[in-house]
C-alpha cells in the first residue's frame, strides 16, 4: 500500500490554455491533487479530457500555463529544457502504448538504451538490463529483435526499459493499448507486481475504467477538470 504521508508528487491548481487561432482552449482548467510514494495512480478520462496533457506537465514534456508541478520536493514548472532532460534521466521511467523500441536492436540493447545516456560501461548496462529482463520474465529473450516477438513480449522489454534506471517513479500512457485482453491482464500484473515489491511510484493514463481499477487510486478528469476520486472501492466527487 502506498504511504500516505509522503507525496512525491504535489500539483496545485495546474491549467494548460492552448491558442487554436482567436480561440483559446482549456486542456486543464486548475486540477490539484498529490501522489503518494509507492502508489499505483491511474489517471482516467475519455480522448480530449485532458489526461494525456497532464501527464506530458507531470513528465516536464510540456510546460503549465500557471500552476505548480513538485516531484520529489523539486518544482519542475521552474526548470529549463537541460534541467528537465537531467531530471527525468535520473527518476523517472516511462512505458509507452507503441513500446518505442528500436527496431535494429535487440531486446538487451533497447533494455540497456537508457543507460547509454548515462554514459554507464556496457558490462553494467548489460547486467542491469539482464536483472530485469529476468524480474520481468524475458531474459529468454535478451537476444530477440522486436520483430521477433509478440506485443506483449515488446511491452515487457519496454517495463525493463522504464525499470533498468532504478527510477523513482514511472510514467504509463495507454501500456495496454495495443494488446489484447489477456496480455492486458498480464501487464497489469506485472506493473501491481513492481509498485509493490519494487517499491516504485506508478502513474497510469488510460481511457478505459476496468483497466484504471487495477490501480489504487483513479482520478477522472472531463473536460480539463478533476471530477472524481475512486480510491479503495469508494469514490468522491471534485467540485473543481
Amino acid at each position: 500500500m502506498p504511504d500516505e504521508k509522503v507525496p512525491v508528487i504535489m500539483v496545485r491548481d495546474l491549467k494548460k490554455i492552448y491558442k487554436i487561432g482567436v480561440n483559446r482552449v482549456h486542456a486543464l482548467d486548475g486540477i490539484s491533487f498529490d501522489v503518494y510514494k509507492g502508489e499505483f495512480l491511474a489517471i482516467v478520462g475519455t480522448s480530449g479530457s485532458g489526461k494525456s496533457t497532464c501527464l506530458n506537465m507531470l513528465a516536464g514534456l510540456e510546460h503549465p500555463t500557471s500552476g505548480t508541478i513538485s516531484i520529489l520536493g523539486k518544482r519542475i514548472d521552474k526548470m529549463n529544457e537541460h534541467e528537465l532532460v537531467g531530471f527525468r534521466r535520473k527518476h523517472v521511467g516511462f512505458i509507452f502504448q507503441s513500446y518505442n523500441l528500436i527496431a535494429s536492436m535487440n531486446a538487451e540493447e533497447n533494455v540497456a538504451m537508457p543507460l547509454v545516456f548515462r554514459g554507464t560501461p556496457k558490462d553494467q548496462r548489460v547486467a542491469a538490463a539482464h536483472k530485469y529482463m529476468k524480474l520481468i520474465g524475458i531474459l529468454d529473450q535478451a537476444k530477440h529483435m522486436p520483430g521477433q516477438m509478440s506485443g506483449g513480449q515488446q511491452q515487457r522489454v519496454g517495463i525493463a526499459r522504464a525499470l533498468v534506471i532504478d527510477p523513482d517513479i514511472i510514467f504509463a500512457d495507454e501500456p495496454t493499448g495495443n494488446l489484447d485482453s489477456g496480455t492486458t491482464a498480464e501487464v497489469l500484473a506485472l506493473m501491481r507486481k513492481i509498485v509493490t515489491e519494487q517499491h516504485k511510484t506508478l502513474i497510469m493514463v488510460t481511457h478505459d475504467s476496468s483497466i484504471a481499477a487495477a490501480a489504487d487510486r483513479q482520478i477522472r478528469i472531463v473536460d480539463g477538470r478533476i471530477t472524481e476520486i475512486i480510491e479503495a472501492g469508494r469514490h468522491s466527487d471534485e467540485d473543481k
